[in-house]
């Protein structure tokens, strides 16, 4: 690594630590609350109260939306692609990890890129399970299934549960 690349990384990491940029991650740039409808064909949106959220995170946006709040990232691996951790265009979780991380043409795209280095982004779905549920099972928050997720009845019909449930076989009387 070069001596201008070394004082780059020392003044971006600095700067960083600092909470620099003041602008970048602040609790009030983001929404109050937001609706989840990813999976509304199966399942009830999930009303994500964000300024709660914001509250238990004290304001470090980054706790959740990683290397989109305009933070450097502090591995020099990163700096290829991430260069001054430049501020995303958009945080939203679904612009960066795919709805369709397993279906033939995202991962035909992956595969077609040799200079991706994140080949292993989690889809949206696991991105939130495993952001979501590692600091819910951390702090003591809901961890089960329908703590969060209401399943409607499309759902129902596709999980054959509810009034879509098999019928138990009817016990007969032995005489």
């Amino acid at each position: 690594m070069t001596r201008t690349r070394n004082t780059f990384l020392v003044i971006m990491i600095t700067l960083a630590l600092s909470g620099w940029p003041p602008v970048f991650g602040q609790a009030e740039t983001g929404p109050d609350s937001a609706e989840l409808d990813t999976l509304a064909q199966l399942y009830d949106a999930v009303a994500f109260d964000h300024a709660a959220h914001v509250e238990m995170v004290e304001g470090n946006c980054a706790r959740c939306h990683h290397h989109t709040t305009g933070v450097a990232p502090t591995n020099p691996k990163c700096l290829r692609c991430h260069p001054g951790g430049q501020e995303a265009d958009s945080m939203a979780c679904k612009d960066c990890h795919s709805e369709k991380r397993f279906e033939s043409a995202y991962l035909a795209e992956i595969a077609a890129n040799t200079d991706r280095f994140h080949t292993d982004i989690p889809g949206l779905k696991g991105a939130y399970h495993r952001n979501c549920l590692g600091c819910h099972q951390e702090s003591g928050g809901p961890t089960g299934c329908a703590d969060c997720h209401a399943r409607n009845e499309k759902g129902d019909a596709f999980f054959s549960s509810g009034k879509y449930a098999p019928k138990s076989p009817q016990k007969t009387s032995g005489h």
